[in-house]
């Protein structure tokens, strides 16, 4: 498959993000444009990756096989309709908007190629998981080139159908919080212990991170490495116990059927 050309309509983090893990995995300079409004963001992002940046979307837009719409919800209606007739036939338009849908986006672009995806903030050091969604316009060729965008910043998993966008948000995209308020609770806990902060802090973060590397690397699921490390009457049972009688599984499902409602309004409300 040949390089694509890609245009960034918004050039912050995560676009910023992408456009690294682009370049790390060889994608040359030439084949990747962005716009952004800041001038100052401009010259950051062209200094730090060799690309050509714009004021004007539709400059960066023109000749790119694929748009990657990286601008924030509440402008995307007023980027997509200015951008919509300076497109070309058989461009893809690749979102990482959260809450904004493949057909509101279709209504101020026209019928197009979209893909919708999630990303979550680990994408900024290309630890990211992201769910991608593809509307009936976008081509099997099309399909390879969102992926392998995606893949520049982690993990690209494909949805059937869009609405599972909203649970992908509710488990990934907000999940990264969810951890770091595990990590500021267990740090707490353990400076209440007697640890010193810093020492409580490191110990905290230095868990959590080989926790998940056993878990990504593993061939069983957490429910068994758990298992594993808890022995019977030992400490860990002892905590395990009492998360679990203050009712810590549907406490989880709760906040993320909470966050994943949450994703759907905003998605009716952004849509408009």
């Amino acid at each position: 498959m040949t390089t694509p050309r890609i245009a960034f309509i918004g050039a912050g983090n995560m676009a910023a993000s992408l456009i690294g893990g682009l370049r790390a995995q060889g994608i040359d300079a030439s084949a990747i444009k962005a716009s952004d409004r800041g001038a100052e963001q401009r010259a950051k992002i062209a200094a730090e990756h060799g690309i050509e940046l714009f004021a004007d979307n539709a400059q960066a837009a023109a000749g790119a096989d694929i748009i990657v719409l990286a601008v924030k919800p509440q402008v995307m209606k007023a980027v997509c309709q200015d951008l919509a007739p300076h497109l070309s036939e058989g461009q893809l338009l690749v979102s990482i908007a959260a809450g904004i849908s493949c057909a509101s986006l279709e209504n101020w672009l026209g019928p197009r190629a979209i893909v919708r995806c999630m990303p979550n903030t680990p994408a900024l050091l290309r630890q990211g998981v992201s769910g991608l969604y593809a509307n009936s316009h976008v081509s099997a060729t099309q399909r390879q080139q969102a992926e392998q965008l995606l893949s520049a910043v982690g993990l690209a998993l494909w949805l059937d159908k869009e609405d599972l966008i909203d649970a992908v948000t509710a488990v990934s995209g907000s999940g990264p919080a969810y951890f770091f308020l595990l990590m500021e609770a267990m740090t707490a806990a353990g400076e209440k212990l007697g640890l010193p902060r810093d020492t409580a802090a490191q110990l905290t973060l230095h868990t959590a991170l080989g926790a998940a590397r056993m878990a990504v690397a593993s061939d069983v699921d957490a429910a068994e490495l758990r298992r594993r490390v808890t022995s019977p009457a030992g400490t860990t049972e002892a905590a395990i116990n009492t998360f679990q009688a203050g009712g810590f599984e549907a406490l989880v499902e709760k906040a993320l059927n909470a966050a994943a409602n949450r994703s759907a309004e905003l998605a009716e409300q952004l849509g408009q």
